[in-house]
């Protein structure tokens, strides 16, 4: 492995699920385009918490768009962190946002947003979304191509 890399722990090595999120570590890397406004887009169909009421599994469709800048997420490290979540008790909401916080924190992005397509339980699908404030301008941000919910419509 190269001396740039040395400090990456997940990137060719085991693939231990962290026990909690909080205690997930999210890595990054040196960004090779620092002075190119680019969008990366992460997607996770198969996004599972469960809910802090009743226990019951919750599933989710994530796509995370950002726009790097001295670093990119490493994902590996992502993946291990959103697998994490596989037992935590959260709301929709609070798992949502707290994955922006953990990206914005670990990458320090020039923009990030991320879209949660909940699957519905109890016949409500609930979707959340957030961003950081306005996408910078002149970049090329494709719709996250997820059709709202529509039941067997």
């Amino acid at each position: 492995m190269s001396d740039t890399f040395q400090e990456l722990t997940h990137l060719g090595g085991g693939g231990a699920v962290p026990e909690t999120p909080d205690a997930a570590k999210l890595e990054c890397v040196a960004n090779p385009h620092p002075s190119t406004r680019y969008l990366v887009r992460f997607t996770c169909p198969e996004f599972t918490s469960v809910c802090p009421v009743t226990g019951q599994p919750d599933f989710a469709h994530l796509v995370i768009d950002y726009v790097p800048e001295r670093k990119i997420v490493e994902s590996k490290s992502l993946k291990l962190y959103l697998a994490s979540f596989r037992n935590h008790a959260g709301f929709h909401e609070a798992c949502t946002v707290s994955i922006a916080a953990k990206i914005i924190n670990a990458a320090e992005p020039h923009w990030l947003r991320i879209g949660g397509y909940w699957y519905p339980r109890g016949g409500i699908p609930i979707d959340v979304f957030y961003q950081t404030g306005e996408p910078p301008k002149g970049l090329w941000l494709p719709d996250q191509g997820v059709a709202p919910y529509r039941g067997r419509g």
